[in-house]
């Protein structure tokens, strides 16, 4: 139980750390250092979701003996295991959404500033 709550309590304090890290980045004249973050959060969802042995149960075989008679039976569970992939690479995915609104709220701010400060230099001239 405690090891679960150390587990919580670190993932808890790397996403607030991140969030930090990206609203910084997000802020810079340079607006590829704000990309920065979604991409190696996105690159880990995908080797989470192909990493995982999720795609080894797409086809089951059974075999039974009924009345002294061998019966294989074949189960295709492709859609279970698609839909299993398809949730696990959304919720992997959750903080890459977050770090992109930071940056595209922070990008649109940065924009706003820029084009009123040349505004301001036209006016002077």
């Amino acid at each position: 139980m405690i090891a679960v709550a150390g587990v919580m309590l670190f993932l808890l304090t790397l996403s607030i750390v991140s969030i930090i890290l990206q609203v910084f980045l997000s802020k810079k004249d340079n607006k590829w250092l704000g990309l920065i973050l979604p991409t190696i959060t996105f690159s880990l969802s995908l080797l989470a979701v192909l990493g995982t042995p999720l795609f080894q149960g797409a086809i089951t075989t059974t075999t039974t003996t009924i009345n002294g008679v061998v019966v294989e039976q074949v189960q295709d569970n492709t859609a279970t295991v698609i839909w299993s992939a398809v949730y696990y690479f959304l919720l992997f995915n959750t903080l890459t959404a977050v770090l992109l609104v930071i940056y595209a709220s922070c990008r649109r701010g940065r924009t706003k500033q820029r084009s009123l400060e040349k505004m301001s230099v036209q006016d002077l001239v």
